[in-house]
């Protein structure tokens, strides 16, 4: 597969945060293996975007704001069922930043999500409500850019509901599965292989 320079391709970088890194609050396992993968991609594009993470604390996602839940518990909430996550990427903390090997400054756009204090936001187009927007669908039509690779974490939950909005936006999308890393929680990543698949994301080992 062919990246086409200087046109309409674009890297999303998705949450690349040390939170989600060997040691962070919301660690993937082998998470920070995708960092010298995404620095040699982003070389190869002109167009680089990064999500991160960035709840208040408090964030109604996390665990400890539900007395007596237990990390991983799904509980419902007034848009659907949600996890609850041990604290994580909470705003201005080290964990939220990204991580500090991870060359960010070619980047023209991070999309912050998950600010809202009672919703929780996995993709980097649509918070969990599938219906409050993050701007970067227009942002990338305004720009002329269709085709988006991804790469990052966790690609069973914000790589995965973003790589199926992509598609589902009508972008041409393809994940990297080299740059990306799965929690696999109870059986999801290979539903979310499945999801992506439906809809039509390509999937490549690497680039």
């Amino acid at each position: 597969m062919q990246i086409r320079p200087g046109n309409d391709d674009l890297l999303l970088i998705i949450d690349v945060q040390n939170d989600f890194c060997p040691g962070g609050a919301l660690a993937v396992a082998d998470g920070d293996a995708v960092v010298p993968v995404i620095n040699r991609l982003a070389e190869r594009f002109d167009h680089v975007v990064l999500t991160q993470d960035w709840h208040p604390p408090g964030h109604s996602s996390f665990v400890t704001s539900h007395p007596g839940a237990s990390p991983f518990e799904t509980v419902a909430m007034p848009y659907g069922q949600q996890t609850l996550w041990p604290d994580h990427c909470v705003q201005g903390t080290a964990g939220a930043a990204f991580h500090p090997k991870l060359v960010i400054d070619r980047a023209e756009l991070i999309i912050r999500k998950g600010f809202r204090p009672e919703i929780d936001s996995y993709s980097a187009f649509f918070e969990n409500d599938r219906r409050t927007p993050t701007g970067l669908a227009g942002y990338l039509r305004d720009r002329g850019l269709r085709r988006i690779f991804l790469a990052g974490l966790a690609t069973d939950f914000c790589v995965h509901y973003s790589a199926v909005d992509a598609r589902q936006l009508g972008f041409d999308t393809v994940l990297v599965e080299a740059g990306c890393r799965a929690i696999d929680l109870a059986g999801s990543l290979e539903a979310a292989w499945a999801g992506m698949a439906a809809v039509g994301v390509q999937r490549v080992n690497d680039l």
